[in-house]
């Protein structure tokens, strides 16, 4: 986005001296100690772009936050890791939904009167058909396709309540399988079924 011209606002964690110089060499912002599971971080972030931003408006969310817990959980191997499923869910389906809430919601207005685009990037992982395709008489890592199960429909319910009332697409993107942190697990497959 940089690359075409666009100004470009970063939500997360943390940050480095490459995206710091990438995003703020066009007037651009890093906004850093933004976690998607802390409500009061987000609405603190929102509230100072809208200083930021002064009369502009952003015109396309990317809704990039996600996390794959490590271990593969099983019923049969009695692996299953609750707290990290409930962490998954909070992270990758509620992650997005806090964001585009405060944006959406943010007095004065943030958003572009025209209709932002309200990107959030998902996985195939929540599509219940894909399962008995890919984990055919397996199952397992159920934190991670629940998570993005509820992901996805919280997209299609966004989409929903957002078009006609405020002109907001939200569009749900998967990306296919790349190498990243996040499918370590699954680096014997990479070039095997990645995109």
């Amino acid at each position: 986005l940089v690359s075409v011209g666009a100004k470009v606002i970063v939500l997360g964690r943390t940050t480095d001296d490459d995206l710091d110089t990438l995003v703020g060499g066009n007037g651009g912002k890093v906004y850093t100690g933004v976690d998607v599971t802390d409500t009061k971080a987000i609405q603190d972030a929102v509230d100072k772009i809208k200083i930021h931003l002064k009369d502009h408006r952003i015109d396309i969310v990317i809704n990039n936050a996600g996390y794959f817990y490590g271990p593969k959980e099983t019923i049969l191997d009695n692996t299953l890791n609750f707290d990290e499923q409930l962490k998954q869910i909070n992270i990758c389906a509620l992650g997005p939904l806090r964001i585009n809430s405060a944006l959406v919601n943010a007095g004065g207005g943030i958003l572009s009167k025209d209709g932002a685009k309200l990107v959030i990037i998902t996985s195939q992982a929540g599509s219940i058909e894909w399962r008995s395709t890919q984990n055919k008489d397996v199952g397992g890592d159920y934190g991670h396709h629940m998570s993005r199960a509820a992901c996805n429909i919280a997209g299609v319910l966004q989409a929903e309540e957002l078009r006609k009332t405020t002109n907001h697409s939200v569009i749900l993107l998967h990306p296919g399988f790349n190498r990243t942190d996040m499918t370590a697990k699954f680096k014997h497959i990479w070039d095997i079924e990645g995109a």
